[in-house]
Order: C-alpha cells, then sequence, then structure tokens
C-alpha cells in the first residue's frame, strides 16, 4: 500500500457541483498513481472537505472503479481508517510488436501486470501479422477473465513514429513498418478500442508516474530494445511532443563519425553504435528477453564481451553527456539493456558522462535504472486505453465480460 503525498503535485479538486467530473477524474488518478489511499489523505491532497469526498468515493465505487476496506496505512497508529483502492476488476491490454516477438500484456488500474505473454517470431512481422498474433494472445487472455471484468481497451507501445489520431505508424524502420495501420487492424479483429503512441514515450510517461522519475519535473529517459533506441524528454512536468508529435527520437543523436548507421539510416548515432543485436552475437544468442541478456552482460568475464560492452558503455556515456547539457534533467533513466550497461560499470559510464557534459549541467543530474524494468512499457502503454476512463470516469463505457465469458 502506498501513501499518496504532497510531493507527487496533483491536480487539486474544485468543490463546485458543475466541475463534479473533474474531482471525480482527480481522485480517481490519485488512487490510480498512488495505489491504496486513507480517505482522510485524499481530504488532505485535494483540498474538498470530507463529505465532499465522501461522496465522490461513493460515485465511484457505485460506478465500480474503487474499492474500499478498514485497515491502518504503514506507520499509523489508532483506529482502522477506510482505505480507498482502485479496483482491480478494471483491466486494460497492453501490445508491444518488436523486431524479434510480440508481446502482450493485461494490466490491471491499479497497474498491476496480471499476466504477460512473448510470442517471438523470426523475421519483423508485417502490420497484419503482428496485430492477429497480438489478438490472438488477448483471445486467450479474455477468456480468462472472470465474468464482470470491464475491460477499457488496448494500448499499444510501438518503436517507431506514430500519428496518435488514428492509429497509424508513419515510420517503424527496425519493423519494416511504412503507413501501417496498426491501431485499426487490431481495433477490428478484437472489437476493442486501440489507442498507439511511441514505445519509448510510453515508457517515459510509465517512469515518472510510476517508476524511478516519480515526481522529477525535468526527466530525460532512454529505452533499448530490439527496435533500437528511443527515448522521452520531460521540461517542467510536460512531455516534449514536438510540433507533428514526433520529437523525443533520442537514438538518433550522433555522438561519432563513424559510417555505421542506424534503423533509419543515420550514420554515427547512438543506436547505431550501442546495438541489441552486438550483445547477442558477442554472447552467442539468437534472440532473449531482457532478463536473459541481462543475466549474460551481469555474468560476463570474457574479454571479448567485455570489449565490446565498454565500448557501447563509452558511447552511451558521450550521449547522456550531450542530453545532460541540452536539456538539465534531474533524472536520467535508463531502460531495456542500457540499464545493464549501467549496472555493469557505472563508474565507466558516468565518467564519460562528466566527460561530455557542461559542469553546470552535471552537477545536480542523477542517473537511474527503470524501477519498472521490463514492465514499463506494458504499464505505460496500458496508460493510453485508461486514459479516458481516467479523464471522465463517470461517462466512459467499458466493454464488460458477460458470465459466459469471452473465448
Amino acid at each position: 500500500m502506498t501513501e499518496f503525498t504532497r510531493s507527487s503535485e496533483p491536480t487539486r479538486g474544485q468543490t463546485r457541483d458543475n466541475l463534479r467530473q473533474h474531482n471525480l477524474s482527480t481522485v480517481l488518478r490519485m488512487l490510480h498513481q498512488s495505489g491504496t489511499v486513507s480517505r482522510s489523505h485524499l481530504t488532505s491532497a485535494t483540498g474538498l472537505n470530507r463529505s465532499t469526498i465522501s461522496d465522490l468515493i461513493s460515485e465511484l465505487s457505485q460506478l465500480g472503479l474503487v474499492t474500499e476496506s478498514e485497515g491502518l496505512m504503514a506507520g499509523a497508529v489508532g483506529r482502522p481508517s477506510l482505505l480507498v483502492s482502485p479496483s482491480d476488476d478494471v483491466v486494460a491490454f497492453a501490445v508491444n510488436p518488436e523486431i524479434d516477438a510480440t508481446t502482450v500484456g493485461l494490466v490491471t488500474l491499479s497497474g498491476k501486470i496480471l499476466a504477460k505473454v512473448r510470442y517471438p517470431t523470426s523475421v519483423q512481422p508485417a502490420p497484419q501479422e503482428a496485430a492477429e498474433i497480438a489478438n490472438k494472445l488477448i483471445s486467450k487472455m479474455r477468456a480468462g477473465l472472470k465474468p464482470g471484468t470491464r475491460i477499457a481497451g488496448v494500448g499499444a507501445a510501438v518503436p517507431g513514429q506514430i500519428r496518435v489520431a488514428d492509429g497509424v505508424v508513419r515510420l517503424a524502420p527496425a519493423l519494416n513498418w511504412v503507413e501501417a495501420p496498426f491501431g485499426p487492424l487490431l481495433s477490428q479483429l478484437t472489437g476493442l478500442e486501440v489507442h498507439l503512441d511511441n514505445d519509448a514515450s510510453l515508457g517515459c510517461l510509465a517512469e515518472r508516474s510510476f517508476g524511478s522519475a516519480r515526481g522529477a519535473v525535468h526527466v530525460v529517459y532512454l529505452f533499448a530494445g530490439s527496435g533500437g533506441i528511443g527515448g522521452g524528454v520531460i521540461v517542467d512536468g510536460k512531455q516534449l511532443r514536438g510540433a507533428a508529435g514526433y520529437a523525443g527520437e533520442l537514438g538518433h543523436i550522433q555522438v561519432s563519425s563513424s559510417g555505421i548507421r542506424d534503423f533509419s539510416g543515420l550514420p554515427g548515432t547512438l543506436e547505431a553504435l550501442v546495438r541489441r543485436d552486438d550483445l547477442l552475437e558477442v554472447f552467442m544468442l539468437d534472440s532473449a528477453t531482457d532478463e536473459e541478456l541481462d543475466h549474460d552482460i551481469m555474468a560476463s568475464v570474457d574479454k571479448k564481451a567485455i570489449k565490446v560492452l565498454h565500448r557501447q558503455i563509452d558511447d552511451l556515456g558521450r550521449a547522456l553527456g550531450v542530453l545532460a547539457t541540452i536539456f538539465n534533467p534531474q533524472v536520467i533513466v535508463l531502460a531495456g539493456f542500457l540499464d545493464s550497461l549501467l549496472r555493469f560499470d557505472t563508474e565507466r559510464l558516468l565518467t564519460m558522462l562528466r566527460a561530455s557534459s557542461l559542469n553546470s549541467a552535471q552537477e545536480s543530474v542523477v542517473v537511474r535504472s527503470a524501477e519498472l524494468g521490463s514492465k514499463s512499457l506494458m504499464v505505460g502503454a496500458a496508460e493510453l486505453a485508461f486514459g479516458k476512463l481516467l479523464d471522465h470516469p463517470s461517462s466512459v463505457d467499458l466493454y464488460k465480460v458477460p458470465v459466459s465469458k469471452v473465448s
């Protein structure tokens, strides 16, 4: 159970009746991000009076979005208070298509990952194939849901440039997708509402809300997977999206005069030089999950492997130095196999960061591992599906699993 504190700087509630939907949204978001919270903490955090909070919790409970129980919060003394939690009977599906696999997760409104299945593929799946794989996995998960469970929809984290308005993947070089209507394809197959966004952008938001960057307002996030390296930047509490929504492609910053090209054809970039495929090759792996690759990296004693790791750490450190100088973040979060590089030789990475950035930019920056680890994309993708519900708790119709269940 997690206490909600003012440090997370939530949107404060209002007491006017015509802003009831806003107040419902405020309370539900607090619970969504903080887990189990006492009524008294909701009262103090929102500035709403006790009777208003009581009415809002009652309405959210009737909507099936929260549950209440009696108990003591950690460190509390005295009478047990009423504790409020987001309902685990409200779920969303998360999808992540990559070069060598399509992964589907089942995530609750409280952020729990109830299931996660990785479906390996020998080559990059075409959009239709990836949608069919995702639908197959979603169908199996739906069949196991208990009657009465409500589904908010599907969120997809894709390694590419996404037109979020209509779910079209404009360009995903690693997947070889161009103008791919992945969202509409998956929606047609599942019968559920589907939302898409860039994978690293979603990972950034997940770490800001639930992970290593929680409470920070200036963040740089870097994620590396089989589809390359992407990122996200939060400045003054807001994520940079750019004029057309494609900002945050941090993997394409140039860190070397090398002619090696990344998935988009650009030479000498972070993505071109810090490659997952190079690590798979040195460890003689055809494919691997992040956990499997991390195990091999951390246990590495082979001189050839260590040479590759040191080279990638140096290139990553140069990139972090540039990013620290440009954005002056409080926190830099590394996810995917970049986290493994950080933990393999932290001091080497930080030394290169310091050598590649202005003193003023490096004075207060902290480099952290992604707290959510491999869960970040699943949690981030699910946030897309929960978005409308969190904005308008009382006016969004959710798909309800019937008594006969979905097959």
